[in-house]
């Protein structure tokens, strides 16, 4: 049981494997794909959404003063 379960993994990643290392224009859109996942979750995030709380508080008790102030806020 133990053996036919490692036999059936070892033919799945083989299979994903072979078929990764024979690409051509796979290879080049996996790679266009990971550059634009970078883009998106690095620099885009650095420069639109900065940390406001680090930047405008000094201590972890004035960030969550502003924060319980601002969540239990009247409207």
């Amino acid at each position: 049981m133990k053996t036919t379960l490692k036999r059936f993994f070892k033919s799945v990643f083989y299979l994903y494997y072979d078929g990764f290392v024979n690409m051509r224009v796979g290879k080049t859109l996996w790679m266009l794909i990971a550059i634009k996942l970078f883009v998106m979750f690095a620099i885009i995030k650095w420069l639109f959404f900065p940390n406001i709380l680090k930047e405008n508080f000094d201590s972890d008790e004035a960030r969550s003063e502003y924060v319980l102030q601002h969540l239990t806020k009247d409207k």
